[in-house]
């Protein structure tokens, strides 16, 4: 092989190297990632009583940040790197922010951004995550998310109709065609919604996002139930599931500067709503497959029209609050709940995998699930404490 043929093999050329299966998977993932957790975002800011300004500029700050950081990484290193933001993240927020003030949270999520951002530029990110096990990890997760999915079976007392549709679409599909399972179950219920006269569409129009500034303040409370929790939660369901996706496809990155580059960006926009973004997992998996591109050194140029499209979901995101507005509670509910069963489901079944440390685990599960406030301290960082202590005086001396 020449010089000259190899310069050119090591060019990057994104649109020759694209393809229509590419472009498919980039919207695919890039969808899979709104449908399945915007309604999260948008019941964390209803529940801290959020203008639809700030909802927008929340929106505005994640979606640029991941369509930068996606667009960065991957063509850095010539990889398809997703990043997305923390979805049991926004999980998490729909139960903590309603117990501080939204510039409390800013600060929460600054600190959560400077942690991880120390985490990768310190290269310390594979050694934090051994000295916490994985079974509690996945406990706190599947806490966090069983108060949110069990919503829809509060939902079906009063919309019985709308929440069964939407219910029995999604199985349906499960089984036939999971990619796509909740975008058809959100499109059976925006349906039945429509025929029972349950949208409003009279605020929804076309409208430019405009970044709104907080300045961030700093509490302890604050601190304890939102940014450590939330640094948790988004290293142990973002990031390391994120780079398993990678390097479970052959594509071996090294992680600090990933993980540096988006708390980093997470810092920058915090201000402006960010709770944070990571490294994608699900998201990710349709851009490393083979069904992006035949050629696996090519597969990069599906996460770059993922950043495409999130750049352009950002730019329009009042558009998408304000369609959000228009869909009625119940909807937001049941659809947020069927997009999180599986992360429920996987993160149960790894809580419980290790029979040593099952008890912890149940005991992290069901503290975070209970929603205890104590000392002014949310759930989920009673329940690490919980599991820490019970993992502690059952298995310390044989450790």
């Amino acid at each position: 092989m020449t010089d000259s043929t190899m310069d050119d093999s090591r060019r990057l050329r994104p649109l020759a190297d694209s393809s229509p299966s590419a472009v498919v998977a980039g919207f695919v993932s890039a969808l899979t990632g709104y449908t399945s957790s915007l309604v999260l975002m948008f019941q964390a800011g209803q529940a801290a009583g959020l203008s639809a300004a700030q909802i927008a500029s929340w929106l505005w700050a994640l979606s640029i940040g991941m369509a930068i950081c996606t667009i960065g990484l991957s063509l850095r290193y010539r990889a398809p790197i997703v990043v997305a933001w923390s979805t049991p993240g926004a999980a998490l927020l729909i139960t903590s922010m309603p117990g501080v003030s939204y510039p409390e949270a800013v600060g929460a999520f600054v600190l959560c951004a400077v942690l991880l951002a120390l985490l990768g530029l310190s290269g310390a990110f594979e050694r934090v995550m051994r000295h916490l096990p994985a079974s509690l990890a996945a406990a706190l997760l599947a806490g966090i998310l069983f108060r949110i999915g069990s919503e829809i079976f509060v939902a079906a007392q009063t919309s019985t109709l709308l929440v069964l549709a939407m219910f029995f679409s999604f199985l349906l599909c499960k089984r036939l065609v999971p990619r796509y399972a909740v975008m058809v179950a959100l499109i059976v219920g925006a349906a039945v919604a429509g025929a029972q006269g349950m949208l409003d569409f009279s605020r929804f129009e076309l409208e430019v996002a405009v970044p709104v500034w907080t300045t961030p303040s700093f509490s302890l409370s604050a601190a304890i139930s939102i940014g450590i929790p939330l640094f948790v939660v988004a290293m142990a369901s973002q990031n390391i599931p994120g780079l398993a996706v990678l390097r479970a496809d052959g594509y071996d990155v090294p992680p600090s500067p990933m993980i540096a580059t988006t708390g980093i960006a997470s810092l920058l926009l915090a201000p402006f709503g960010s709770h944070g973004i990571n490294l994608a997992a699900i998201s990710a998996a349709i851009c490393t497959g083979a069904e992006a591109h035949e050629d696996k050194r090519k597969r990069y140029t599906a996460a770059l029209w993922n950043g495409v499209f999130c750049g352009i979901a950002g730019i329009f995101a009042a558009t998408l609050a304000a369609l959000f507005v228009a869909l009625p509670s119940a909807l937001i509910l049941s659809i947020a709940a069927l997009a999180l069963l599986g992360s429920i489901g996987n993160g149960l079944a790894q809580a419980m995998s290790a029979p040593a440390e099952r008890d912890a685990a149940l005991i992290t599960f069901m503290i975070t699930a209970s929603g205890m406030t104590l000392l002014g301290i949310g759930s989920a960082f009673w329940g690490l404490i919980g599991g820490a202590v019970t993992l502690l005086i059952l298995n310390g001396r044989r450790r």
